[in-house]
């Protein structure tokens, strides 16, 4: 079981506290220090302001910061969690995402997902109706473009005609591609397309903005890995298959380690490989003497 940590980028409100160079690259080497498997960012381009205003919020671009975060670590592996892929072309994605690859020395985690905030593909030009035809197409789209020389694709709102792309990831033969959502259709494209599934709580009352099931309990998520090992086992997949779950973050600075330990156990003992987790605190020394003291109690006894 390993571990990703939030870069609290969202928090623009809050400013120079975590939106500068300076900032992103201190808790990045504090989340490597402290023993994290990985760093995560999300990815939000252009919200709507009633989604913001109902509890949404900013980020900035995903690669950018996570190419902040290589520059000054080694071994922390570099997550999207999530990468909306109907947003943008397939190709473009896939140089970005091979670049980092190259430059970090092979470390990026792709998750992606197909998105929900209706607004949000609007303002960007982007095919709601068929997000998740597109997200299919574009996975394809960017595992041949990694790995193949004179591409020849017909996407549904894209066409390669004999096209190249070089460099090679670092990674072959590319990098891990985990699919976020908890509906039966995200989980057979992980299991089809990708390397890993990322599932998130979801309660009943978020389900229709979030656009997939409801996740609210550890038995929840056990059915869906239910689900996942039926598909694995009716494709006859034998590759490894991560589960990336997210945790609710520890309240203020109570942190109780052997609840943490065990409900890493009961996850593991379930087939999830990676937990995901942020931190409250509303300053960098808060959220790095958070990372270190989870380092501590729970990293370190894993």
């Amino acid at each position: 079981m390993r571990f990703s940590v939030r870069l609290p980028t969202d928090r623009v409100h809050l400013g120079d506290e975590f939106v500068t160079q300076a900032a992103v690259q201190d808790l990045a080497v504090a989340a490597e220090a402290a023993g994290f498997g990985a760093c995560f960012v999300t990815d939000h381009p252009f919200p709507v302001q009633r989604w913001l205003d109902g509890g949404g919020h900013h980020a900035l671009d995903p690669f950018v910061v996570l190419a902040l975060a290589a520059s000054v670590t080694t071994r922390i592996r570099l997550q999207t969690h999530i990468l909306v892929l109907p947003y943008r072309n397939p190709f473009l994605t896939a140089k970005s995402v091979l670049t980092l690859d190259v430059l970090s020395g092979g470390r990026v985690t792709l998750g992606v997902a197909a998105g929900y905030l209706k607004g949000e593909f609007a303002a960007l030009g982007a095919d709601f109706e068929h997000r998740n035809e597109v997200s299919d197409e574009t996975i394809l789209a960017m595992q041949r473009a990694w790995t193949e020389d004179d591409v020849r694709f017909e996407g549904r709102h894209f066409h390669a005609r004999g096209n190249t792309m070089h460099p090679r990831p670092a990674q072959r033969p590319h990098p891990p591609v985990w699919v976020g959502g908890n509906s039966k259709r995200a989980i057979r494209r992980a299991v089809e397309l990708g390397q890993g599934w990322i599932p998130f709580p979801n309660t009943q009352a978020m389900a229709p903005f979030t656009r997939t099931a409801v996740l609210e309990t550890d038995d929840d998520l056990l059915e869906r890995i239910a689900y996942a090992r039926q598909l694995v086992a009716e494709t006859g997949r034998t590759s490894p298959f991560d589960i990336c779950y997210s945790l609710d973050e520890p309240t203020g600075d109570d942190l109780d380690a052997s609840r943490w330990l065990e409900r890493v156990a009961r996850l593991r003992e379930h087939g999830v490989t990676w937990l995901a987790i942020g931190f409250p605190g509303d300053t960098r020394a808060a959220q790095r003497a958070q990372m270190a003291t989870f380092g501590r109690e729970v990293l370190a006894r894993l």
